[in-house]
């Protein structure tokens, strides 16, 4: 049986949303995501998916909404916690916690902070929670073991946040790429294309090359900006191409072994 892996072609960039539109598109059934992210002791908002076109181009584009503005300002910790105390199974649980392990130290680090200082008001905390907590279901029930990204596009101009306004590529997109020596292309665009979430489930999960693949499954994930092309994350998932007929060039048992090491490490950080 040939290991499942999906390919994310970040032409447009990509961000939390985009990604689990992706899947969705991918086929990941939305009552399954749902049901699963109604398993986090988190209310206050509401998820729907719609049909989305862009150019020509068909997809999908979810949308999280606060249904009560009066959110409490959560730190990682209290994120961490509220995972843990979930009913998501324990892939989904460290997945995600991995995943906001891997934002947080980031914005620790570009605000010179404690890694518990940190409060996700920023990522708009629920937001954040769906966005990163559905990517995790999304690899557990379509059964992918690896995730492989194309290079990003690199972006100027400046963004408003809650401290002012920043450049962009936002300061926690940066440092959080930069760990993991992302590769970046120049991009004519002006504006925010990778966010910090987007990146953070790349620099947790994916390694930055093509797979030798075969093709079962074309995602199309859309974000709401309108751009000169398509604004979509395409994300290809399928099976592992192992050209046995040529035995020098087939995969070795060991390297397989690296593979899924490699996977579950992550998740276990």
């Amino acid at each position: 049986m040939s290991a499942r892996i999906a390919y994310l072609d970040c032409h447009s960039g990509i961000s939390g949303d985009m990604f689990l539109s992706a899947m969705l598109d991918a086929g990941l059934p939305f009552d399954v995501l749902r049901t699963s992210l109604a398993a986090l002791p988190v209310d206050g908002y509401q998820i729907t998916q719609e049909p989305f076109s862009d150019q020509g181009i068909h997809g999908t584009h979810i949308e999280v909404t606060l249904t009560e503005q009066a959110q409490p300002t959560r730190g990682f910790t209290d994120i961490a916690a509220l995972l843990q105390a979930s009913s998501l199974s324990p892939f989904v649980r460290d997945t995600a916690i991995a995943i906001f392990r891997t934002l947080g130290e980031a914005e620790a680090a570009v605000h010179g902070v404690a890694l518990d200082d940190i409060h996700f008001h920023e990522v708009g905390a629920v937001d954040a929670i769906v966005d990163i907590t559905g990517a995790a279901i999304a690899l557990e029930a379509l059964e992918i073991t690896q995730l492989y990204a194309s290079p990003l596009p690199f972006t100027r101009g400046h963004l408003r946040m809650a401290h002012g306004l920043m450049p962009i590529p936002a300061p926690a997109t940066l440092e959080i790429l930069r760990r993991v020596h992302a590769p970046w292309v120049p991009s004519p665009i002006e504006g925010e294309l990778v966010t910090p979430t987007g990146a953070a489930i790349l620099a947790t999960l994916a390694r930055f090359e093509m797979p030798a693949m075969t093709m079962e499954q074309i995602g199309y994930g859309f974000g709401k900006k309108k751009l000169i092309w398509p604004n979509c994350l395409r994300a290809c998932v399928g099976n592992v191409y192992e050209q046995t007929h040529n035995s020098r060039t087939a995969t070795r048992p060991e390297d397989d072994h690296h593979n899924h090491a490699h996977h579950h490490n992550h998740a276990a950080h």
